[in-house]
């Protein structure tokens, strides 16, 4: 900032024209009348790692999200402060630049003049069951008869006119996949862990969660004026003695005994890769009376022989489990969000948690979609699809991981599980691994700041049903090369 004032040349430099008063003072310099937007450490990482590196992040895509992808191109005016899709190059001289590219494509359906696009290996959609590939074959009968009888949206709330014969038939299908009573579905994912929890926990009650819980559970944990208390990462010993001292002291202050006690867990972690310890979690909340909210985004569809998540998988009983919650957003190729659990919790979330009662309800042409899904999942559709695509995704993520550990990476999570973070640590390398990777033909998702720790930088890889073994194959080839190029075989070596 010192040399942009002196220079007079800088992308957060402020000009006389933005002034908004006489003199050198702007309005919001005044802290007495204007609240800080950013703190120092917030401002210091958007202007000098985040502004630079923005392109890594947030790219626009113009194909389904298969094992192959279409990424749109973009630029940058002011040193990637802000990005815009570069659209159609606007001569022949441009346009013959990029189409002598190697993975150099038009955006679907526009024709050989439309944008430009690249074309990789989708490294990074949770596409784990492969809908976004075989679709046409599994999906689109289903998803495109629905729209003959009913509308795109229900323009209503369920407690109004927003339920249709397509929800009942969704939540009865949920409860009965995932053995419980009752379920409820809302229309996004997000919104499911941060509108239940409220509804389900208040004053006088103590939530516990794990302390690499998603953000959707810490939203939902501050949002219920509840007590919190964080545990260590699927540390069940650490687990019981909260528990513990929970119950011997009570409420601060007054020492009263706690409502209730809720604790939430995940089934697989989607910044490290790893299940749940769900059985240890079980056995010591029900020995001090806790109540179990497990958070099944990552693992329902893909865990366990039959997709049904993290209880199947590690053998726990789901009547063990008080609370069970997932999204449509992964294996199943939709959107939105459910609760299951007994009769009379699901009801009472019917009327009480605002995801439900107030906000819109999902789409039919999604539930239609979630209905399919769920039909050749459970080999409803009269083939072996389903049963096909789980043995897919388990023997590809398997594959994947092997050969990463192999190359020396240092590879967070365990084998069965579809997410695989490869540690960067080294912020710088965000962007450099992403651009390689961009450059070779990847569409890959690296993660920094504030998702993990300014110094656990990481690189996360999604592996799908939909990808074959010569594209696995093909992208480990180029992810070795990039490991030499910038020193990532940590695994081996503290410099790479």
């Amino acid at each position: 900032d010192v040399c942009a004032r002196i220079f007079r040349v800088g992308r957060y430099l402020r000009t006389p024209s933005t002034k908004k008063v006489a003199g050198d003072e702007f309005p919001s310099d005044d802290l007495r009348l204007y609240a800080p937007l950013l703190k120092s450490w917030e401002n210091f990482y958007t202007r000098r790692l985040y502004h630079r590196i923005q392109d890594c992040f947030n790219r626009p895509i113009s194909s389904r999200p298969g094992a192959v992808i279409d990424v749109l191109e973009r630029v940058s005016e002011d040193g990637n402060k802000t990005m815009s899709v570069l659209g159609r190059p606007d001569c022949e001289e441009r346009r013959a630049e990029y189409s002598s590219g190697r993975h150099y494509v038009t955006a679907a359906d526009e024709g050989p003049e439309g944008r430009v696009a690249r074309r990789c290996l989708n490294l990074g959609s949770y596409n784990y069951l492969g809908f976004a590939d075989d679709w046409d074959e599994t999906c689109r009968e289903g998803v495109l008869g629905s729209l003959t009888n009913l509308p795109v949206s229900s323009s209503s709330s369920r407690l109004e006119f927003g339920t249709t014969a397509l929800h009942d038939k969704v939540e009865r299908l949920v409860a009965e996949f995932v053995g419980k009573e009752s379920a409820v579905v809302l229309n996004m994912g997000f919104n499911t862990n941060a509108t239940v929890i409220p509804a389900l926990s208040t004053k006088g009650d103590l939530l516990v969660s794990d302390e690499l819980n998603h953000t959707s559970i810490v939203n939902g944990a501050r949002a219920s004026g509840a007590s919190i208390r964080t545990f260590r990462h699927n540390d069940a010993a650490h687990l019981e003695e909260i528990l513990r001292t929970a119950i011997v002291m009570g409420r601060p202050r007054t020492r009263r005994p706690w409502n209730r006690i809720l604790v939430v867990v995940e089934g697989v972690y989607s910044m490290e890769g790893e299940y749940c310890d769900l059985p240890s979690i079980v056995r010591v909340c029900k020995r001090y009376g806790a109540y179990v909210y497990l958070d099944e985004a990552h693992s329902i569809g893909a865990m366990g022989p039959t997709g049904r998540g993290c209880c199947e998988y590690t053998g726990v009983d789901p009547a063990d489990v008080d609370i069970l919650m997932g999204t449509f957003t992964k294996s199943f190729g939709g959107m939105g969000g459910y609760v299951a659990g007994n009769r009379e919790v699901v009801d009472y979330l019917r009327g009480r948690c605002a995801g439900s009662s107030y906000h819109n309800s999902l789409s039919p042409v999604v539930c239609q979609q979630i209905i399919s899904s769920f039909e050749v999942i459970m080999g409803r559709d009269g083939t072996a699809t389903g049963a096909r695509k789980l043995a897919s995704l388990r023997d590809n993520s398997n594959y994947f991981r092997m050969r990463l550990t192999d190359m020396g990476l240092h590879v967070l999570g365990n084998y069965d599980s579809p997410i695989m973070p490869v540690m960067l640590y080294n912020p710088t390398k965000i962007a450099a691994f992403s651009r390689e990777c961009l450059k070779r033909g990847l569409a890959v998702v690296v993660v920094g700041f504030p998702a993990v720790p300014v110094l656990m930088s990481r690189a996360r890889f999604c592996i799908s049903a939909g990808h074959d073994r010569q594209e696995l194959d093909r992208a480990l080839s180029e992810i070795e090369e990039i490991a030499d190029l910038l020193k990532l075989r940590y695994a081996r070596s503290t410099f790479g």
